[in-house]
C-alpha cells in the first residue's frame, strides 16, 4: 500500500474516535503508542531483540479482547512510561484515550494489517509525519499552530549545509522537523558505518517543554531509524545550556509573553511575568523569543552558525529586544533575514523571519546584513495556495551558501551595512522597501483576524514599554 494510502486509512479512523472526545493529537498519540509496539515484536520475528517487557508485548496484547484488553493495555501504558531510555521517552506520561474496548480493537486491527519493519526508513518516516501534518492541519491550535512547513525546513537545511560530524540541537524541537531534515542531508553524504552511528546517536539534540509534542519528536525519529535519540522534555530557558553545539536549527513557540498564574493576597488568579535569571543572559525580559535567541546565542560553539524563526517583534522591540539586536550586530555575523510570506503558519495574523547569523566576531567595518522580502505583495494560504518550493528558490538562488561574497541585490534582496542598521531607532531590523500593492485596494486588505492580531502584538508591545518605564 502506498504511504499517502496509509496515513488515509490510519486517519480516517480518527474520526471515529473524535465522537468519543479523542483529540486529534491524542489519536496520534496513540498510534505512537501501538506502532512502537508492534515494531517491537516485528524485531523478534527477524531474530533482533524486542525492548518491550515480555508482559507487555504486541502479540500477548493483540490476542486480548473486551474489557481484558482494556485493562491490560492500561497497565502495558503505565509500565512502560516507567523505563528507561527511549521506551520511557516515547511512553512519558502516555495514558489510553480510548476508553471502548471494541474501538480500541479496531485500531490494533489497523496497526496489525501493515508489516512496519519491512517498510523503508523514509517510507515510515513519511508516513508518521504525515500523521503529524494532518493533526496540525485538524488541530489549528496548540502544538499545531507553529508547524513549520516541510518545504521551509528542508529549504533552510539545504543552506545551512550541516555536515557529518557537526553536533546540530533544536531548542524547541516540537515533533522534530529541523532535526530529521538536518539528518537526511547528512545521511547524503554517504558517511561510513562508524560516522553513521555517530550521526545517529551523538550528532543530533532536541528539547521541547511539551511532554506530548517530545513523546511524538522521539516516535518521529525512531520511524526514521534514530533508535535511540538525543530528545528531552524540559524547558530550554529554564537554565544555562551545558552543552555546545555547532549548529542550532528552530523555530521558539510564538507566545510573545512567559507567565505563570499566582494566588494574589486578594484571592484572585494573575499572571506573574516570567523572567529568566541566568549568568549568560545579557538582558532580562518575559519575551520568550528573546530570550530564545539569547540562548541560542549562547549555546553556539565559537564559529557555529544558526537559523531562527522568529517573529517581527523581535527585529524592531525597544528595551531587552534592543540589546540583544545590537550584541547580535556587534559580536556575531548576522549576515541574512528571509522576511516570510503571511498564511504559511496554521496560526492567523503571525509574521514572522528566519534570522541567519554564525558565531564569529567581524572585524569587516563594511560588513551587511541582506534582507530578503518574500513576503510584500506575495498571498499565500494554506488552502489554495500553498507555500511550496518553487517560492524559495529565488531565495536559495541569492543566498550563494558556498560564497557570501558573490551575493548581488535584486528587486527582493537588498543588502544594508550593519553600522547604518546600528544607527537606526533602536538598531531596527524590520527592514522592508518595496511597495505593497495590495494596500491600494481595500478589497485586499488583510483579513480581520490578521489585523485584530497585529493589533494585539502592538498594544501587548505598548503595554510591556510602559512597564518598564514604572
Amino acid at each position: 500500500m502506498q504511504e499517502n494510502a496509509i496515513v488515509t486509512k490510519v486517519w480516517n479512523f480518527a474520526t471515529i474516535l473524535r465522537d468519543d472526545g479523542v483529540s486529534y493529537t491524542d489519536y496520534v498519540a496513540q498510534i505512537s503508542y501501538l506502532l512502537f509496539l508492534k515494531m517491537e515484536d516485528e524485531k523478534e520475528e527477524v531474530g533482533e531483540t524486542s525492548q518491550i517487557p515480555s508482559g507487555f508485548r504486541w502479540q500477548r496484547l493483540n490476542a486480548l479482547d473486551g474489557e481484558e484488553l482494556l485493562e491490560a493495555y492500561n497497565n502495558a501504558l503505565n509500565t512502560l512510561s516507567k523505563q528507561s531510555g527511549v521506551i520511557g521517552l516515547i511512553y512519558n506520561g502516555a495514558q489510553n484515550k480510548i476508553k471502548e474496548p471494541n474501538k480500541l480493537k479496531k485500531l490494533f486491527t489497523l496497526i496489525d494489517s501493515e508489516t512496519w519493519m519491512g517498510l523503508n526508513v523514509d517510507v515510515k518516516g513519511a508516513i508518521y509525519e504525515g500523521l503529524l501534518a494532518k493533526n496540525a492541519t485538524e488541530t489549528k491550535a496548540g502544538a499545531g499552530q507553529y508547524f513549520t512547513p516541510r518545504v521551509l525546513i528542508d529549504s533552510i537545511v539545504r543552506l545551512m549545509r550541516p555536515q557529518i560530524g557537526m553536533s546540530v540541537c533544536d531548542p524547541a524541537c516540537g515533533t522534530g522537523g529541523f532535526l530529521l531534515s538536518a539528518f537526511e542531508y547528512m545521511k547524503k553524504q554517504k558517511p561510513n558505518k562508524d560516522e553513521l552511528e555517530k550521526l545517529k546517536n551523538e550528532s543530533l539534540t532536541g528539547k521541547d517543554v511539551t511532554q506530548l509534542v517530545a513523546s511524538l519528536c522521539a516516535m518521529n525519529m525512531y520511524l526514521h531509524g534514530i533508535y535511540k535519540p538525543d530528545i528531552e522534555i524540559g524547558d530550554s530557558l529554564a537554565k544555562r545550556g551545558e552543552k555546545r553545539f555547532d549548529m542550532v536549527l528552530t523555530n521558539p513557540p510564538f507566545g510573545k509573553k512567559s507567565a505563570t498564574k499566582v494566588l494574589s493576597s486578594d484571592g484572585k488568579v494573575k499572571n506573574q511575568k516570567e523572567e529568566y535569571s541566568r549568568d549568560d543572559f545579557f538582558a532580562s525580559t518575559s519575551n520568550k523569543q528573546i530570550n530564545f535567541l539569547q540562548h541560542i546565542m549562547s549555546v553556539l560553539n565559537p564559529g557555529g552558525k544558526a537559523a531562527v524563526v522568529l517573529p517581527d517583534n523581535v527585529l524592531f522591540e525597544g528595551g531587552a529586544g534592543e540589546k540583544v539586536r545590537k550584541k547580535l550586530l556587534n559580536d556575531f555575523s548576522l549576515h541574512t533575514i528571509l522576511r516570510l510570506p503571511t498564511g504559511i503558519f496554521y496560526a492567523q495574523g503571525v509574521k514572522a523571519n528566519v534570522v541567519f547569523f554564525d558565531k564569529i566576531q567581524t572585524k569587516d567595518k563594511d560588513a551587511k546584513v541582506w534582507v530578503y522580502d518574500l513576503r510584500t505583495n506575495i498571498n499565500l494560504s494554506l488552502v489554495t495556495n500553498t507555500l511550496s518550493s518553487e517560492h524559495l528558490k529565488d531565495f536559495e538562488e541569492c543566498f550563494c551558501a558556498g560564497d557570501f561574497k558573490k551575493r548581488k541585490e535584486s528587486e527582493r534582496f537588498k543588502s544594508f551595512s550593519v553600522s547604518e542598521i546600528l544607527k537606526r531607532d533602536k538598531s531596527n531590523l524590520d527592514i522592508f522597501w518595496l511597495k505593497d500593492e495590495n494596500l491600494q485596494d481595500s478589497e485586499m486588505l488583510e483579513s480581520p483576524q490578521i489585523l485584530h492580531e497585529q493589533i494585539r502584538q502592538n498594544l501587548e508591545l505598548a503595554l510591556s514599554e510602559i512597564e518598564g518605564i514604572l
